[in-house]
């Protein structure tokens, strides 16, 4: 199994904090993103790699392919995993690829959304995967920047 450093939900995925602050904290020298849909678009795919410092590789999967890519052999990379949606992570986890933690980190307000916490919306389904998650025995907590405390989640959902 790969070496996941820090695992965060954020649906802007790859921003300037991700770049400057959450790959330092986690010491990470990976980032790998799992999400279909910029696994399908190429054009997203180039702005994110442009965006992502050269000494920090950049991995773009699809669930199916994220999860076989995260249960292979531990290569020495430390990877942080950026996915958009809890339900990503659920997938994940019930394929067997390990998460101690997520950091729920951004996920904006759309239509079917209620604010969950400060600047984080959900729906009732992405609140049912989040418990899904804990009742795995993830523990998952809100910290949207780096220098904010962690909340846990579960007193929310």
């Amino acid at each position: 199994m790969r070496n996941i450093v820090w695992t965060r939900i954020d649906d802007r995925l790859i921003h300037g904090q991700v770049m400057t602050q959450w790959i330092q904290h986690a010491d990470a020298n990976e980032v790998v993103i799992i999400d279909d849909g910029v696994a399908k678009d190429a054009f997203i795919q180039m702005i994110m790699k442009s965006s992502v410092p050269a000494k920090i590789n950049l991995e773009i999967f699809n669930v199916a392919d994220g999860i076989d890519y995260l249960k292979g052999e531990d290569d020495g990379k430390k990877i942080l995993v950026l996915v958009k949606t809890p339900g990503v992570l659920v997938a994940l986890a019930d394929a067997g690829v390990k998460l101690e933690s997520v950091n729920v980190g951004g996920i904006g307000a759309k239509a079917g959304r209620k604010t969950l916490y400060k600047n984080i919306s959900t729906s009732e389904a992405e609140n049912q995967d989040l418990r899904n998650l804990i009742d795995k025995g993830i523990k998952v907590f809100f910290r949207v920047v780096v220098s904010d405390s962690e909340e846990l989640v579960e007193k929310y959902v």
